[in-house]
């Protein structure tokens, strides 16, 4: 179901969320039109969650696909399915489920590199950082209780960093 997988990724990539979290969706909590969500992450924290507007887009587009009344927010569309299961608990996508999508979809894009969900969180983290957002917002965006788990991400901002002062301090 590629609408359903492109949804995933972007949905992944675009919020950091763990993918703990994006199996526990509902589809009544994702408010597309705020481009918004609330969480309970690790502790049963409550955090708010922003989606991308191409995130949004690739949501709208998979549930126009879907026929059914089902309360989570990503399903198992029914292969190896008996077609009379009609437990939402027993459609809702495993955590399992999503490392096989990332990991199919990483090995199509020609990566070799072991690619999870949580790595599609440290690049959104990452790619946070590297376009200037500050660390405590990044902190609270990930829904991390110390910004020292945060800090782990700042590597490669460093990175960039020691580039530049190389540049124009030689």
């Amino acid at each position: 179901m590629a609408y359903r997988d492109i949804a995933i990724l972007e949905t992944l990539y675009s919020t950091g969320l763990r993918v703990s979290e994006l199996c526990s969706l509902n589809k009544d909590q994702v408010d597309l039109k705020r481009r918004e969500f609330m969480v309970r992450g690790k502790g049963r924290k409550p955090r708010i969650v922003f989606l991308s507007k191409k995130a949004v887009q690739t949501i709208e587009d998979y549930l126009k696909k879907r026929d059914d009344n089902f309360k989570p927010l990503f399903i198992n569309s029914g292969k190896g399915l008996k077609a009379d299961v009609l437990d939402d608990e027993k459609r809702r996508l495993t955590t399992v489920s999503i490392e096989n999508i990332v990991r199919k979809y990483a090995l199509k894009a020609g990566i070799i590199k072991k690619v999870t969900p949580h790595t599609l969180r440290h690049s959104y983290a990452t790619e946070l950082l590297a376009n200037g957002a500050d660390i405590r917002s990044v902190q609270e965006m990930l829904g991390h209780s110390s910004i020292t788990t945060t800090q782990i991400y700042t590597h490669v901002t460093n990175k960039a960093l020691r580039e530049v002062h190389d540049k124009y301090h030689r």
